[in-house]
């Protein structure tokens, strides 16, 4: 299974690096850092179904990009998935299409529960969900996927305290931990320290695991679900490397936001294998 998951995220990384580079525009960096993590809860640890899909979530498990900028990846899986036809894919960030450069609900792209793009919002809204879903009786899981650089964010730390004062233990959250943001690495802007001790003070399970290592994230999610039922949220920390899956794109932040050219979009494919057929 873990082979053939590494096989979609190659894939999804061949779909972000074209998506970007047609649009001139876009994250590939995020995006290629969590391309591994997506593609394994999508394909094997989320209990959804494309075909009866609902914003409201009933029924199902619900997945919400906070880092909203990441929209490449998400869209990537959400088309490999099944939501939408992967064609779609080439109308990213093209004026009045369904794939915004931030997720947007307004013409209602199947898969997409939340718009989000203001940084540190996301978390938020996904306590929400998991709050309702526990009135609800509903025994889905809410999943959330956030950055470190977003992670900066006093909102990030309000929703993590009342998901702790409302026990939601079908909460799991998702941090990119891959070091970097739009003005450099993390530890220069503003020194966020220990993720891992600052959720475990705060009063979350805390999960920690190489992001690019399939068995792991497996491994990890499988953790996570475990935990369902011990009255406390949990957060996923994946170590991860921004670009990852092409040389010249890894471990800077200099492809936070950065389009590639022409060549360099061939050179990245080059190191990309083609599994499922470009868009």
């Amino acid at each position: 299974m873990a082979e053939e998951l590494t096989r979609i995220a190659s894939q999804v990384r061949r779909d972000i690096v074209r998506m970007v580079t047609l649009a001139a525009s876009g994250h590939p960096g995020g995006s290629m850092s969590s391309a591994d993590l997506l593609t394994a809860l999508y394909f094997k640890v989320m209990k959804h179904d494309p075909a009866t899909w609902r914003r409201d979530g009933k029924g199902q498990d619900v997945f919400i990009l906070s880092a909203g900028h990441m929209t490449p990846v998400y869209y990537s899986v959400l088309a490999r998935a099944g939501y939408f036809p992967t064609s779609e894919l080439a109308s990213f960030r093209q004026f009045g299409t369904r794939l915004q450069g931030h997720p947007s609900v307004r013409k209602e792209l199947p898969g997409v529960t939340q718009a989000s793009g203001s940084l540190g919002q996301g978390l938020s809204a996904a306590a929400g969900i998991a709050l309702g879903k526990k009135l609800d009786k509903d025994p889905s899981t809410v999943f959330v996927l956030c950055g470190d650089g977003e992670s900066e964010e006093g909102q990030i730390w309000e929703a993590g305290m009342f998901a702790v004062h409302h026990r939601l233990d079908n909460l799991v959250a998702i941090t990119d931990w891959n070091g970097q943001q739009i003005d450099g690495p993390v530890t220069s802007v503003a020194g966020e320290g220990d993720l891992e001790a600052k959720w475990k003070a705060f009063g979350w399970n805390v999960i920690v695991a190489d992001g690019h290592d399939m068995d792991a994230i497996l491994e990890a999610y499988s953790q996570a679900l475990a935990y369902r039922g011990s009255g406390l949220p949990t957060m996923i920390l994946f170590r991860t490397d921004m670009g990852h899956g092409v040389d010249f794109m890894a471990g800077t932040h200099k492809w936070h936001g950065k389009a590639p050219s022409a060549q360099q979009c061939a050179d990245a494919l080059a190191q990309l294998e083609e599994t499922l057929g470009d868009f």
